[in-house]
């Protein structure tokens, strides 16, 4: 198995005095962006956040993403609907650009938690609103991002009866 995937987990809680450079971020949003979409139309943009204030607002108006309370920096992937492709293949193209940062991140040394927006009605206009998104965009997810204070045990989830072997 990838060293990466097996690395891979969800941190809740990061080491807040360490901050997430520029550079780092950059090469996250690379990876996304290096992700396969639908008829590559890349229906996605993202917003990176360092500024304290707005991670803690994050935390406060989502108890789900009270993990960016102690990350140093967090990344919307916004989806943007487009007219060539279904609707429904758009939150398809945003995970796939997701799992990109969670994996780069490993790489970097950095860990991350993948908070779910879309398609939660509540949620939705909550993040709309605060990262000015406007319709038919919409926040997909958001994904706190920093050094782990503290990293889970790797533990395995191949499940044999999840498998429907056709051969």
């Amino acid at each position: 198995m990838n060293e990466l995937i097996e690395k891979r987990h969800s941190v809740r809680k990061f080491d807040p005095h360490t901050p997430v450079t520029k550079e780092q971020l950059k090469a996250l949003l690379e990876a996304a962006m290096m992700a396969p979409s639908a008829k590559n139309k890349r229906s996605w943009e993202f917003i990176a956040v360092t500024r304290r204030e707005v991670l803690d607002e994050i935390a406060r108006i989502n108890p789900n993403a009270a993990m960016c309370a102690t990350a140093t920096a967090a990344i919307i992937v916004v989806g943007i609907p487009q007219p060539e492709i279904p609707s429904d293949f758009v939150p398809q193209d945003c995970a796939a650009a997701t799992q990109n940062i969670l994996l780069e991140a490993v790489a970097l040394g950095l860990g991350t938690c993948w908070c779910g927006v879309y398609p939660n009605k509540d949620k939705v206009p909550l993040f709309s609103k605060l990262f000015d998104i406007k319709e038919p965009k919409y926040p997909f997810n958001i994904i706190a991002v920093g050094k782990p204070a503290e990293v889970p045990k790797s533990r395995g989830f191949y499940d044999e009866s999840k498998v429907k072997f056709i051969e």
